[in-house]
Order: C-alpha cells, then sequence, then structure tokens
C-alpha cells in the first residue's frame, strides 16, 4: 500500500507542477497586465502545493529524495501528471479553458482530501490547497463565459479550445490500482465518483458561455502511468537543465 499511496500523492504533486510551470510562461504576456498578475500568482500556488505533496512524497518514499530532487531528477516517463495540464498554453481561449476543466475537478478532489481523508497530513495539505483552487475555478470559470458569449470571433475560438482539450478530460475520471487501493485505505474516493459533479457543473458554465459540449469519443490517456505527450519532455528540459548541469547549485 505505501508504494501505491506514494504514486498516488505524485499524480496530485505532478498536476500542480506541471500545470504551474505551464501557467508561468505567461509571465509577461498575459493579455492584460491584471491578467498576467493573475496568471502568475496562479502558477505560484500550483506550485506551492507541488513542493508540499512533494515533501511529503519524498518522506513516505524512504530514498533521501527531497522536492527538488523529485522536480528536477525524474524523467517524463517518471512523471505521474494527467496529458491535459502538460499541453502547450496556446492561445490565451485555450489556456483559459485548459485552466476551467480542471480547476473544476481541482476543487472536487481537494474537498474530498480535506473532509474525508483518514491521512491526515494529505488532508492538511488540501485544506490549503482548496481555498486556493476554489478561487482558480471561479476565475477561469468568469473567463470562459466572457469569451464564449463574447465577440463571434471569440465564441469561435474558444470553442475550437473546448473541441482539443475535450478528449484530455476522461483521464481525470480513470480508476486503476492506485486509486482503487487508495479508495479502500480511505484516503480518497475513486477519480469516477466526481464525474457526474463534474460534468453538471462544466455543463452549467458551458451553457452561460453558450459553448456546446464537443461530441468527440475519443479517448487520450497514460499520463498517470508515464506515457505522456512529446510536449512534457521538452517543457522539463527547460525546467530541469540548471539542476541538471549544475546539480546542487544555490543562488
Amino acid at each position: 500500500m505505501e508504494a501505491q499511496e506514494h504514486e498516488w500523492i505524485l499524480r496530485l504533486a505532478d498536476d500542480a507542477l506541471v500545470l504551474a510551470q505551464r501557467l508561468s510562461e505567461w509571465c509577461s504576456h498575459g493579455p492584460a497586465l491584471e491578467e498576467d498578475i493573475a496568471l502568475s500568482n496562479i502558477a505560484l500556488d500550483l506550485l506551492g502545493q507541488a513542493r508540499a505533496m512533494l515533501t511529503l512524497a519524498g518522506g513516505r518514499e524512504g530514498r533521501g529524495r527531497d522536492e527538488d530532487a523529485l522536480a528536477y531528477f525524474r524523467t517524463d516517463s517518471e512523471y505521474r501528471n494527467a496529458l491535459l495540464v502538460e499541453l502547450p498554453n496556446g492561445h490565451f481561449g485555450d489556456t483559459i479553458t485548459r485552466q476551467m476543466l480542471f480547476d473544476q475537478f481541482a476543487v472536487l478532489r481537494y474537498d474530498a482530501l480535506a473532509n474525508q481523508s483518514v491521512d491526515l497530513e494529505l488532508s492538511a495539505i488540501a485544506s490549503k490547497a482548496l481555498k486556493e483552487v476554489r478561487y482558480h475555478a471561479a476565475h477561469s470559470s468568469q473567463w470562459v463565459v466572457r469569451l464564449g458569449d463574447g465577440t463571434e470571433e471569440s465564441h469561435q475560438r474558444v470553442q475550437e479550445s473546448l473541441n482539443v482539450l475535450w478528449p484530455y478530460t476522461e483521464e481525470l475520471f480513470e480508476d486503476d490500482a492506485v486509486s482503487q487501493a487508495c479508495a479502500a485505505a480511505g484516503i480518497l474516493p475513486l477519480n469516477a465518483s466526481f464525474k457526474e459533479v463534474w460534468s453538471s457543473q462544466v455543463q452549467s458554465i458551458l451553457s452561460e458561455a453558450t459553448l456546446s459540449i464537443p461530441e468527440s469519443k475519443a479517448l487520450l490517456t497514460g499520463g498517470r502511468n508515464g506515457r505522456h505527450t512529446e510536449h512534457l519532455s521538452y517543457m522539463l528540459a527547460e525546467m530541469q537543465v540548471l539542476q541538471r548541469t549544475y546539480p546542487g547549485a544555490e543562488w
């Protein structure tokens, strides 16, 4: 069970870390100063969540790896994030749609961890993170509505974003031996248990945004088991280059 719990904590940590890195790429490139700052702050929140989870994962692993070792010295095949969060930012509509889809899931997952988990350390981390992701969810959903119910061009572009991203959402609700073992231990309910509420909340947002749920039945998965897109490899090469070139370097 210890190995499966460690693997599951890495999934939480990697979702946050990879998405934080993606959002940080918007720094100084946001569509407006206020939004530039907002995306940077969300990235910092996610990075804080990742640090807490990686520290916990490293401690429980018992191999002497701290948060930096887990962040900078794992290969792409050792990362356990969902494919959705590693996709390139694209234009602002792509980024904010991806954010909305993930945020609605993150709120449900952290709420369950904070209020139902028998793992008190995880629950404490989740309680703090829950306050942050609720803000993230409100921010991204408001933008999706603003863009979807905006101009003809903004509506078309954000609908196209949704069409591309939608097939990646199913992975969030997949269950395997790891999630099943954690559910049996009372750490977190099965991922599939979040699907109905998530679907309802996303549908409400999209309806207000005058957007349509794509008809695509494609299922794009693999990230939880280390099978990633090439985009993660390029992202990690940039993120890890300093530590891999100068191991142990400090400012």
